[in-house]
C-alpha cells in the first residue's frame, strides 16, 4: 500500500490541538492531584476517588458526544467550542480551597466541602474536555489520516501529554512551589480557551460517512454484543489498552508527589523534563517503524520495555538512575499508546470514528482511572510510609507502585498476542 503524505496544515492542527489538550489534561490528570495535596487534603483515597469521577464523567460525554458528532458532522464546532468552555472551567479551580470553603459554609467541615467542591468541578472540566478532545479532535484524526500514515501521527501524538508536562514543569511549575494556584490554572485555562477561538475560525473538517438510524442506537451501537461479534479484533486492541492504561494510572497520579517526597529529589523538574524530552524523542522515531512493522504486531515489544522500565524504576534512587529508568519506561509507555491507537483507527469503521472514541475513553480512561489509582491507593496505603508537612501527617508513595503497575501489565501478552496472529485485513461491519 502506497504511503499517504501527511501535509502541514495537518501537522500544525494535529500538534496545536493535540497539545493544548494535553496542557489542560496535565492540569487535571496530576497538577490537581498535588494542589489538593498541598493545600486540602494528603489523603490517597481522596486524589483516588477524584480521579475515577473525572474519569466517568469523561467516558459518558465522550459516548454521548462521539456519536452526535458522527450523526451531525460537526466536528468543528465541537472542539473550538469545547477548548473555550473547558478553558474557562480550568481556570475556575484557582477559586477553590479551604478558605473559600469554610467563608462559604462556615457550618461544616471546610476541608468536605473544598473537596466535594473540587470533585464537582472536576466532573465539568472533564465533561467539556472529553467533548472537545476525546470525542471531537480524535475523530477528526482518525477522519483525517489513514492506514499508511496513522503510525507517524499517532507517535506524535503520544509525545504531547509529555510535553505538555515539560511545558508546565518548565515554565509554570514555580507557581505552583509559591503557592500562585489561582494564577496557574488561569494561564492554562486561558491557553485552551485562545487556541479554541482560533480552531473555530481556521479548522476545516472532511467530509465523511455518517451513520444511519436514531441517535441513541448511535450512542449504545458500541456496545451491543452483535457489534462485537462483527469486530473482534477492534475490541481486543481496545483490550489491549485498558490493561496498558490500568498499569499506568497504578502510579501516574502519585507520580509528581513520589519524586518530591519519596525520593526527595529537589530539582525533580529536571529528571521529569530529561525523562520526557528522551522518551519523545524516542516515540517520534519509532512511530515511522511502527508504520513499516504494523502497529498491531509491535504492541508486545513495545510494552515489553515499559515493563523492563517500571522493573528499573524500583531500585532507582539517584537522579541519573530515576532518569535512565524513566526514560525506558515512558519510551516504552507512548510507544505502546502509539501501536494500539494506531491499531483502534485502522479497525474503525469510517462512519463511526466519533462512536469509536466512546469506546476508546472507556478502555482507556474509564477502566484504567476508576481501577488504577484505587490500585496505587491500596500498594501505598499498605506500605504505611508517611511524613509530616505543617504538622500534618501524609502518606507518601513507595517505589512498590511500579511492582503493582508491572504485574497488571502482564496481562497485555493475551489481546496483543492474539492480534500479532490475525490477519491484517481489517473487520468489515455487519450491522446486527
Amino acid at each position: 500500500m502506497q504511503r499517504s503524505h501527511v501535509d502541514r496544515r495537518l501537522w500544525v492542527w494535529v500538534v496545536l490541538l493535540g497539545l493544548t489538550g494535553q496542557l489542560a489534561w496535565t492540569v487535571e490528570n496530576m497538577y490537581l492531584n498535588v494542589f489538593v495535596h498541598d493545600t486540602i487534603t494528603g489523603s490517597a483515597t481522596v486524589l483516588a476517588v477524584i480521579v475515577a469521577t473525572s474519569a466517568v464523567a469523561a467516558t459518558l460525554a465522550t459516548l454521548l458526544a462521539g456519536a452526535y458528532s458522527d450523526r451531525t458532522g460537526r466536528r468543528r464546532e465541537l472542539i473550538a467550542g469545547g477548548y473555550v468552555l473547558w478553558g474557562a472551567c480550568t481556570a475556575a479551580f484557582g477559586v477553590v480551597g479551604v478558605d473559600t470553603a469554610a467563608s462559604l459554609a462556615p457550618a461544616l467541615d471546610a476541608v468536605v466541602v473544598a473537596v466535594v467542591a473540587i470533585v464537582l468541578l472536576d466532573c465539568v472540566m472533564s465533561v467539556l474536555g472529553a467533548t472537545a478532545n476525546d470525542a471531537a479532535f480524535n475523530a477528526w484524526v482518525t477522519d483525517a489520516t489513514d492506514e499508511t500514515n496513522r503510525g507517524r501521527v499517532e507517535g506524535v501524538l503520544a509525545t504531547l501529554p509529555l510535553l505538555a508536562m515539560l511545558l508546565v514543569f518548565g515554565a509554570l511549575d514555580p507557581l505552583t512551589r509559591d503557592g500562585r494556584w489561582s494564577v496557574f490554572f488561569a494561564v492554562v485555562g486561558g491557553v485552551t480557551a485562545v487556541v479554541g477561538v482560533v480552531a473555530w475560525f481556521g479548522l476545516r473538517a472532511p467530509r465523511v460517512p455518517r451513520p444511519g438510524g436514531t441517535y441513541l442506537a448511535s450512542v449504545v451501537h458500541g456496545l451491543r454484543p452483535g457489534t462485537v461479534r462483527a469486530h473482534p479484533r477492534l475490541y481486543v486492541a481496545l483490550a489491549a489498552w485498558a490493561v496498558l492504561g490500568t498499569s499506568t494510572q497504578v502510579f501516574m497520579p502519585f507520580l509528581i508527589i513520589y519524586v518530591q517526597r519519596y525520593l526527595q529529589i529537589d530539582g525533580y523538574a529536571v529528571v521529569l523534563a530529561s525523562v520526557l524530552l528522551g522518551a519523545a524523542v524516542v516515540s517520534v522515531l519509532g512511530g515511522r517503524v511502527l508504520d513499516r512493522v504494523g502497529p498491531h504486531r509491535a504492541i508486545l515489544p513495545v510494552v515489553g520495555v515499559y515493563a523492563a522500565g517500571l522493573l528499573l524504576m524500583l531500585p532507582a534512587r539517584g537522579m541519573l538512575a530515576v532518569i535512565g529508568a524513566g526514560i525506558v519506561m515512558m519510551s516504552g509507555f507512548m510507544l505502546g499508546v502509539a501501536a494500539i491507537s494506531a491499531t483502534v483507527r485502522n479497525l474503525t469503521p469510517p462512519d463511526r470514528a466519533g462512536q469509536v472514541q466512546g469506546l476508546r475513553m472507556v478502555a482507556a480512561v474509564l477502566i484504567p482511572m476508576v481501577v488504577g489509582p484505587f490500585l496505587g491507593a491500596a500498594v501505598i496505603t499498605g506500605a504505611d510510609e508517611t511524613y509530616v508537612d505543617l504538622g500534618v501527617v501524609k502518606q507518601v508513595p513507595t517505589p512498590w507502585v511500579f511492582l503493582a503497575a508491572a504485574v497488571v501489565v502482564a496481562f497485555v501478552v493475551i489481546p496483543a498476542r492474539r492480534l500479532a496472529r490475525a490477519d491484517r485485513t481489517q473487520d468489515v461491519e455487519v450491522v446486527p
